[in-house]
């Protein structure tokens, strides 16, 4: 399944997050900037779920045996020196939260820990971007293992 074949809302979001990943990847602050203000437009739950999977699914392949909390640490230390240069509004307790979220780890008071769809959308891209660099894998294909699972995981939610 290719997610260039998906209805238009679904490709949408993969193209805008598409985008906002080769800014990040290019440190580019100024499409960086104009990239993730369009993936923030979009509708925060949807891309939310798509980047979480994304970044779910490399967390898994880069690490099978399981993540430790020395392992976040070093990943949101390496992404935030990555982007520390050029991009000036990076919060490193977003990527933790980002983090937390793909895993499925929710906290007991949500309100203290809901994230702003822009921080989201500024943060995310850079997490998938470093990501994608440590495992070598292709947005592309990502994108695709991501939206099957999505596609799986609601076909089988359904009665």
């Amino acid at each position: 399944m290719s997610w260039r074949h998906l209805p238009k809302p679904a490709r949408v979001i993969a193209e805008t997050a598409a985008d906002a990943v080769a800014a990040a990847r290019s440190r580019d602050l100024e499409a960086f900037q104009r990239e993730s203000a369009r993936l923030g437009a979009l509708d925060s739950e949807h891309a939310g779920l798509v980047l979480g999977a994304v970044v779910r699914m490399s967390l898994e392949e880069l690490h099978p045996d399981g993540l430790t909390a020395d392992d976040v640490q070093a990943m949101v230390a390496r992404c935030a020196r990555s982007a520390a240069g050029w991009f000036p509004d990076l919060d490193p307790h977003v990527l933790v939260l980002l983090v937390a979220g793909a895993l499925g780890l929710h906290q007991a008071d949500t309100e203290a820990f809901r994230l702003d769809p822009m921080d989201v959308a500024r943060h995310a891209p850079l997490l998938v971007a470093d990501l994608l660099a440590l495992s070598g894998r292709s947005l592309d294909a990502c994108l695709e293992a991501a939206f099957a699972d999505i596609q799986r995981t609601q076909a089988s939610e359904m009665p």
